[in-house]
């Protein structure tokens, strides 16, 4: 038995009551290491394994979560895309000349954003593990939204600069939250779907910012028109927020409008994905264990790549397009239907995770960096004046987003234990984060209006991540069979590890993927 395993077992030994016959026992309300342990205890006990739910009820009731759970998720997504985009469509009302911005300014504009969310990532994260989450979203959305209004009273870079970091850091805390909630409430069959299907707003968001943005160009008050942008989109943002205190849950235990029987099903459910759901208490060994992961880089590394493509199109999108010959309000027109061409891409991604054979999830998500690395290698090689087939070229790099929503449900998946999750979440942000600040320097003003260094940036950093998602599926691989080496030694020491008593005994405690016997990694 090699070192690794060895240390693994007899970590897994002092985590776990063992009986007689070598079988991992029912945890005691004592032993559960969860919020609400008593309903978490009933959960198990009136569901002791998987075949004693009913289907009919559990389809029943993934259908309400889905009700109560995606729309909400959806539309906070949609503000925080179009939060994001706002300076884009403000750079096109005319914020550049009014700010009288020089040089690199705008793009350092786009870049401080993430600066405020690169410091703020990780203690924010670590923070909703001590709040209610659903509380914690909502208080962050009501300050983008706030900070938002207040940008609209910029008359200066600098003034405007500050209000952006501050902007960053409030939000954060976004995907790491909704990836809580989707792991909170959803399996990990499940998560991929779910995870596509908030996501997909993003592409209401880029659609439904062209629409706003055209509504807004057509204001003729006062205020320049990219004030109004700031000041209307923040608005709507802010109120959403206030609702949100209202409708987002902060625990299966605690969500109102279900039963108390179907409460015990939603937990219960939850138990096979061995990651525990609720914990509120920091443990500083799992975040320990979080940074010497290998795995933990490599999504950061993934975050950061990801990025490169995704941090130059949300501030430049507007300003590529508006360089292949298009007037202002044409411009945010033409937003809408990329928009709409990055949801069908999620959808076709969700739907080909769906049906293709089990722990395929790598290889969509490779597949659907084909398109976005096609799309950019035309977008530089054609003519300049081929305008519609550069425009075509440009929606294509969209299939990328497909590819990004099925990784997320790779995090998900595959971490066990709460405040680990909260670290290797909010490290794939992390990493988004750097990739975000590096990628609008790309987007070089003297290159306007083709801007070739910058899709030349998207395609390099779209090859590396086709790569990266073949690292990720031999890793989680390799790590399963060290898993499975381990399982086998401990059946021959009279330890049975998977058994139903040993599931229900592992589901709840708040292990590590690494400490977890049960867990397996889904690639």
């Amino acid at each position: 038995m090699d070192r690794h395993v060895k240390e693994q077992a007899e970590e897994t030994r002092h985590s776990e009551h063992v009986d007689v016959k070598g079988r991992l026992q029912v945890p005691s309300v004592n032993l559960i290491k969860q919020k609400n342990a008593e309903l978490y205890l009933e959960a198990i006990q009136t569901y002791p394994d998987d075949e004693c739910i009913d289907k009919e009820e559990e389809r029943k009731l993934k259908r309400k979560i889905d009700r109560r759970i995606l729309p909400v998720l959806g539309i906070c997504y949609f503000f925080y895309y179009v939060d994001k985009t706002t300076l884009s469509y403000a750079a096109i009302f005319g914020i550049k000349d009014d700010l009288e911005l020089k040089g690199t300014e705008y793009s350092w504009l786009s870049s401080v954003f993430y600066f405020g969310w690169l410091v703020w990532s990780i203690p924010s994260n670590l923070i909703m593990q001590h709040c209610p989450p659903g509380y914690y979203l909502a208080f962050n959305i009501f300050m983008w939204g706030a900070l938002l209004m207040c940008q609209a009273a910029s008359h200066s870079f600098t003034t405007l600069t500050v209000l952006r970091v501050l902007s960053g850091a409030f939000e954060a805390i976004a995907d790491p939250a909704f990836m809580l909630f989707t792991s909170m409430f959803y399996t990990r069959e499940e998560q991929p779907s779910r995870i596509s299907a908030w996501y997909a707003w993003n592409g209401i968001g880029v659609a439904g910012g062209g629409l706003i943005g055209y509504g807004i160009g057509n204001i003729k008050g006062a205020l320049a028109s990219w004030r109004y942008e700031f000041l209307i989109a923040g608005a709507l943002c802010s109120f959403w927020g206030l609702l949100l205190a209202i409708l987002l849950p902060n625990s299966p235990t605690t969500f109102w409008g279900f039963t108390h029987k179907e409460r015990l099903l939603m937990i219960a459910r939850m138990r096979q994905n061995q990651t525990g759901v609720e914990q509120r208490k920091v443990d500083w060994s799992q975040i320990k264990e979080a940074y010497l992961d290998y795995k933990t880089w490599l999504f950061t590394l993934l975050g950061f790549v990801s990025a490169i493509p995704n941090g130059g199109i949300s501030n430049f999108s507007t300003l590529v397009i508006q360089g292949l010959g298009f007037d202002t309000l044409h411009t945010t027109l033409l937003g809408i239907p990329q928009g709409v061409i990055v949801v069908i891409w999620i959808g076709l991604g969700a739907l080909a995770n769906k049906y293709m054979p089990q722990n395929s999830r790598t290889i969509v998500c490779a597949i659907f960096m084909i398109p976005t690395m096609a799309g950019a290698l035309g977008f530089l090689l054609a003519p300049r004046d081929a305008y519609v087939g550069r425009l075509i070229c440009f929606y294509l790099t969209g299939s990328y987003q497909a590819s990004f929503v099925i990784s997320l449900s790779l995090v998900t998946g595959n971490t066990g234990g709460q405040s680990k999750k909260m670290i290797v979440s909010g490290m794939i942000w992390f990493g988004s984060c750097v990739g975000s600040i590096a990628s609008p320097f790309f987007y070089k003003t003297s290159e306007a209006p083709s801007y070739r260094s910058g899709i030349a940036s998207l395609l390099a950093a779209n090859v590396i991540e086709f790569l990266l998602f073949f690292v990720f599926r031999y890793a989680f691989i390799w790590e399963n069979g060290r898993k499975e080496k381990n399982r086998i030694e401990r059946q021959a020491e009279g330890v049975v590890d998977d058994s139903a008593e040993g599931l229900n005994a592992t589901a709840f405690q708040n292990l590590t993927d690494k400490q977890n016997p049960n867990f397996r990694y889904v690639y």
